[in-house]
């Protein structure tokens, strides 16, 4: 069970997808100009990720090594034409929105490099948590940023006005370089943080020497 949520939470911060790995970063930085948008793909990323590594796995032990990664890549293309074809069918406005990003997902780095590294390796239950938090991740990742670029660009959170008319939008958030900016100090705010914690925890452990140490010497 350890091992399961191990698997499970490493993609949600640990190694979160978009701001620690930086993997997926055509989508992180294209499709973020608003929440919807942010929180669409992710889903549509996650969806693929399940299924690749649901179906990788299980046929880990039947594909030949030197057909793997066009293997692979076949398997993802399937899930994503679904993806494609549903939200086309269903959500014509967000796929209308996110254009060529949703095929795009075929060549995603993030899910190649899951069904390379750990659902080729591991069995269908270990993939299925390690696709969903790493799904959940770029997820929230992704939304975040849309968040950020929608309320100072256009004064909304999915497409909820919050702002008054005394806020004066930012243009410079919905355009490309809007994404960098975004990106770049959300990438900073989260270094700081695990920076911080890596320093405490070794404030800690400093600490937990020192008492061992005291008591040795007292035995």
């Amino acid at each position: 069970m350890f091992k399961l949520w191990k698997d499970f939470s490493k993609g949600i911060w640990e190694e979160n997808p978009a701001l620690v790995m930086l993997l997926g970063m055509c989508p992180t930085l294209a499709v973020t100009n608003t929440a919807t948008n942010g929180f669409a793909m992710g889903l549509a990323t996650t969806f693929v990720l399940l299924g690749a590594g649901i179906v990788n796995s299980l046929l880990r032990n039947l594909i030949p090594d030197e057909v793997r990664i066009p293997s692979f890549i076949v398997v993802i293309a399937t899930f994503v034409t679904i993806v494609d074809y549903v939200a086309k069918a269903y959500f014509p406005a967000i796929a209308a929105s996110l254009k060529l990003f949703i095929p795009l997902i075929v060549v995603n780095c993030l899910i190649l490099g899951r069904s390379e590294s750990f659902a080729s390796k591991m069995p269908v239950h270990r993939s299925v948590f390690d696709a969903l938090g790493m799904g959940i991740g770029f997820t929230w990742a992704l939304t975040f940023l849309g968040i950020i670029r929608e309320l100072l660009g256009f004064g909304t959170i999915f497409s909820i006005q919050v702002m008054g008319d005394w806020f004066n939008t930012w243009g410079i958030m919905v355009l490309p370089a809007g994404a960098f900016l975004s990106l770049g100090t959300v990438l900073g705010v989260v270094n700081a943080i695990k920076d911080q914690s890596i320093s405490f925890q070794d404030l800690i452990g400093g600490s937990n020497s020192q008492v061992n140490n005291d008591r040795s010497k007292s035995i």
